[in-house]
């Protein structure tokens, strides 16, 4: 990735590292640069460089499961896109969300942080939380997705995910999960699971285990940090955790396919470091609700090139 493609997507590139390239974090950028809100923590590795156990960030690049990258690295043209803002809706400020998911009408979210993680349902109307269900203190929120007539939301590192009856809004079971939970979706066959690598792990959507994975690749160079997941149409949405930025994916061979700018939304005067972009929810007729940790708005928006 040359200096050009990466400035196409708001990113600078700082140094070379063994096997790869490293982007600047927003701290490392001069002042002229940070008008433009460089991206925080985002890692980016030369694929065709890095050797299995070798690279930036913390997974090394895999061969194993089902979807294999292209041969050939940068034979994916990816759109930019950017959030033209429909309408603005009141959230939570005081919601840490992990997920955010729509079923039919109704709005679901997952909140994290250890002591205030939970299950809620939100009114997409108003902001208003209309039920919650508490996680145990020990427990750490992350994505969610609806099944049927069940909700299966993630554990961050406690191994588990945990099945809720969506009616009631009481818990199942839980059932073990290997590593990392970040982000989760359903795309109507199979759950697909983000655990903060490059990597998308695919599970069975009754029995939650896993059946195969993918590694995602930005113009044939591995993407890590990816976080909160939301599948539309046979593609997977994702942001990159730290950053104002979400991607789409093609869940077949884990190429990314588009960059959504989010900068737009996203106001200086409230946003602290923890106060990232961390919710996809498709609303339908081509519109997303977009918000994130402790925001107090939700963002009605349509996806534009």
């Amino acid at each position: 990735m040359d200096e050009e493609q990466a400035g196409r997507f708001g990113w600078h590139r700082s140094d070379t590292l063994a096997g790869g390239v490293r982007f600047a974090t927003v701290d490392e950028v001069g002042e002229s640069e940070r008008a433009i809100r460089a991206p925080h923590w985002l890692i980016v590795c030369v694929a065709t460089v890095v050797t299995a156990g070798a690279g930036c960030g913390n997974a090394a690049v895999s061969d194993e499961g089902e979807g294999t990258n292209p041969s050939e690295p940068g034979t994916t043209a990816v759109a930019s896109l950017v959030p033209a803002i429909i309408a603005e809706t009141p959230h939570d400020a005081t919601a840490f969300t992990e997920g955010l998911v729509f079923d039919g009408p109704r709005l679901y979210e997952s909140t994290g942080n250890f002591g205030t993680s939970q299950l809620r349902e939100i009114d997409p109307a108003t902001g208003a939380t209309l039920r919650s269900a508490d996680l145990p203190p020990d427990f750490y929120g992350e994505g969610i997705a609806v099944v049927g007539d069940r909700i299966w939301q993630l554990t961050w590192r406690n191994g588990v995910a945990i099945e809720w009856d969506k009616p009631s809004m009481k818990p199942l079971r839980q059932v073990r999960v290997d590593g990392e939970s970040w982000g989760l979706c359903y795309d109507g066959e199979r759950l697909i699971r983000s655990d903060g690598t490059d990597r998308l792990h695919f599970h069975d959507p009754a029995a939650f285990t896993e059946t195969g994975s993918v590694a995602v690749t930005f113009e044939g160079n591995p993407l890590r940090q990816l976080n909160e997941l939301e599948c539309v149409d046979g593609q997977v949405w994702g942001n990159v955790f730290m950053t104002d930025r979400i991607v789409r994916i093609d869940p077949r061979t884990g190429d990314v396919t588009a960059m959504v700018d989010a900068r737009r939304l996203v106001d200086d005067k409230r946003r602290g470091r923890e106060e990232v972009l961390n919710g996809i929810a498709f609303a339908g007729s081509g519109e997303f609700l977009l918000t994130g940790k402790y925001w107090p708005t939700m963002f009605r928006v349509r996806l534009d090139g």
